[in-house]
């Protein structure tokens, strides 16, 4: 794909996002068609999963949450796009064409939303999401929302309070660089990516079996700088350095899950795995990632093969990288091992209500 295709793609997903932003409930079906295939195959996270047809698209995911929110708006501070070259491990995604982003949904909360009640009160919904494009419209779509921190801002906690910092809104790049809606040095994006995946290749020598605790084997060090910033969803919480990210959150993960190298034939989607000036981005959806080896989040461990949702935006400064933002379908991870957090969540509203 051409710089130009791409700027194509990032101008019909912006322009998109600007009309949503501005669109009332009697406009938005228009609004959708122009810019989604009839056929998209559109994916959100846990509770709302998958969604086929632009009608059903409207009337499941897109109308709901304009009908919570009415004042929605879009507020990206990582926005990019491009072709994914396929790897050794992903070459099944080579040539297709992505646009990514991450950032805030912003709007008055007045009407119940997936069964959290409203609140009345402006509230912020951190998403990130990965669209294919053909033929200049949204082909597949793949969507992250922290539903958790909504229940949270409503009054409802349903994981363990998070070892990361929880609460308020997840910063975005503290050089405010993300938006990348024009042409980006060609050098560059390759040297982001190869850093990107140089410190992919690092995780995988880790071996749960042989390591344990230990993470020497994947010389992180290497790849981020020693006051890298990195921002998890409601339930792992934000690091602020590398030593936190190591305390906070790799150690649990690892000691919950850990496997890694597994065999990923034939499971999930792979995001487009982009580098476009300082900034990379990549996901996997639905995609096998390890067993559930031991307690997370106080939830004992099954033993069961589990798949995983969960988006990455990097920014490289230099030679290391700086900044990560990182949503997680944590709602479809603990569900796999069979704990309800909408549930959870049921059972909180039904015992205030009693009161």
């Amino acid at each position: 794909m051409s710089n130009q295709q791409n700027q194509i793609n990032k101008e019909v997903v912006w322009d998109f996002w600007q009309k949503l932003n501005h669109v009332g409930l009697e406009n938005l079906p228009d609004v959708v068609r122009a810019a989604v295939h009839d056929d998209v195959d559109w994916n959100v996270s846990a509770p709302i999963d998958r969604i086929v047809g632009v009608e059903t698209t409207i009337s499941e995911f897109w109308l709901p949450l304009l009908r919570a929110f009415p004042d929605l708006k879009h507020k990206p501070y990582v926005f990019m796009g491009g072709i994914d070259e396929g790897s050794k491990l992903y070459a099944t995604t080579a040539g297709e064409q992505w646009v990514s982003g991450c950032g805030y949904l912003t709007g008055s909360f007045v009407n119940d939303w997936l069964g959290i009640p409203a609140t009345g009160k402006k509230t912020n919904i951190w998403f990130g999401l990965f669209y294919v494009m053909r033929d200049g419209k949204i082909a597949e779509s793949y969507i992250q929302l922290d539903v958790l921190a909504v229940m949270r801002g409503a009054g409802y906690q349903v994981l363990p309070p998070a070892f990361g910092a929880e609460g308020g809104k997840v910063p975005g790049p503290v050089a405010k660089d993300g938006i990348l809606l024009t042409e980006y040095d060609a050098l560059e994006s390759r040297k982001s990516l190869q850093l990107v995946q140089a410190m992919g290749r690092g995780l995988r020598r880790y071996v749960r079996s042989r390591d344990g605790g230990d993470m020497r084997a994947m010389e992180q060090d290497k790849y981020w700088h020693p006051d890298m910033k990195w921002y998890g969803p409601s339930g792992i919480g934000a690091c602020f350095s590398l030593e936190e990210f190591e305390d906070f959150h790799q150690r649990p993960w690892l000691h919950g899950f850990g496997d890694r190298n597994l065999s990923r034939e034939g499971s999930g989607r792979v995001m487009g795995r982009i580098g476009e000036g300082k900034y990379v981005c990549g996901g996997i959806w639905d995609t096998v990632f390890s067993r559930h080896h031991g307690e997370y989040a106080g939830i004992p461990a099954t033993g069961k093969l589990l798949t995983l949702r969960d988006f990455d935006w990097w920014k490289r400064e230099g030679d290391y990288l700086i900044e990560n933002w990182v949503p997680i379908d944590m709602i479809d991870l603990c569900r796999q091992i069979g704990v309800d957090l909408m549930e959870r969540m049921r059972r909180q509203r039904d015992a205030q209500e009693r009161k």
